[in-house]
């Protein structure tokens, strides 16, 4: 009986075959939010393939293993793909996998969120893709059939996005280059779904040292307001105290 060989780490590595086992569909999946006409909105595309043809669902794809070193760079990608545009804060919320969230495939998904600045995609409009994208309000799109389990995906990344605006300054990245304290205030309360008190979340914000004034004033009602920029937001950034 021959002695088994003892390969080295680089002979076991370069014999070893990854179909050996079995492998699940791998895909990133993003909710993608911006405000418009003072509403969250969610980017959504139309299906042009089975499975779920014509079904609306959120943006994403299959990781490319030629082009994507990492998760992250699949979600950039897929993000740019969408919008045209690279947004400020893009989160991992959860791994999800399952025998039956895809009928092709035992299969698993990686969900981020994304908040971007309509203003800016806006003025570059939606790269051209094999899907038609479209903004909906949070609401409608909580109310349709989306394809997959992206309802629950959906679920989640606003859950989170809730959560994080308590204690974050996260509702800054969905704000143009200029803003005045009542329209961010707004974006605010846009995303937690309830009125904050005005002098105390002022007092919190200048506080914090996370926007500066700048020398311009913007019209609001009958009287002009100053506006704002951003001047220093680390991406770990938290308030001491939940909003």
């Amino acid at each position: 009986m021959k002695k088994p060989v003892d390969l080295t780490e680089k002979q076991y590595i370069s014999q070893y075959n990854v179909h050996d086992f079995d492998v699940p569909l791998t895909t990133v999946d993003m909710a993608i939010f911006a405000l418009i006409d003072q509403k969250l909105h969610v980017l959504l595309v139309q299906r042009n393939d089975h499975p779920f043809k014509g079904e609306w669902a959120l943006p994403g794809g299959f990781i490319d293993l030629k082009k994507d070193k990492t998760i992250n760079d699949t979600a950039h990608r897929k993000l740019l793909e969408k919008t045209g545009i690279h947004s400020p804060y893009l989160e991992q919320v959860q791994t999800i996998g399952q025998a039956k969230r895809d009928p092709r495939a035992w299969s698993v998904t990686i969900l981020y969120f994304a908040l971007i600045d309509y203003f800016t995609i806006s003025s570059k409009g939606i790269v051209p893709s094999n899907e038609q994208a479209q903004w909906h309000t949070l609401e409608q799109a909580q109310n349709l059939s989306l394809a997959f389990d992206h309802q629950q995906l959906l679920n989640l990344a606003t859950s989170r996005l809730r959560s994080k605006t308590r204690y974050t300054a996260l509702p800054i990245s969905l704000m143009p280059e200029y803003f005045t304290l009542t329209e961010l205030q707004n974006s605010f309360e846009i995303i937690l779904g309830y009125e904050l008190d005005k002098k105390a979340f002022r007092r919190r914000i200048l506080d914090a040292g996370i926007i500066k004034p700048t020398d311009m004033n913007k019209r609001s009602g009958k009287r002009d307001a100053q506006l704002f920029c951003i001047n220093q937001l680390p991406l770990d950034f938290q308030f001491p105290r939940a909003i």
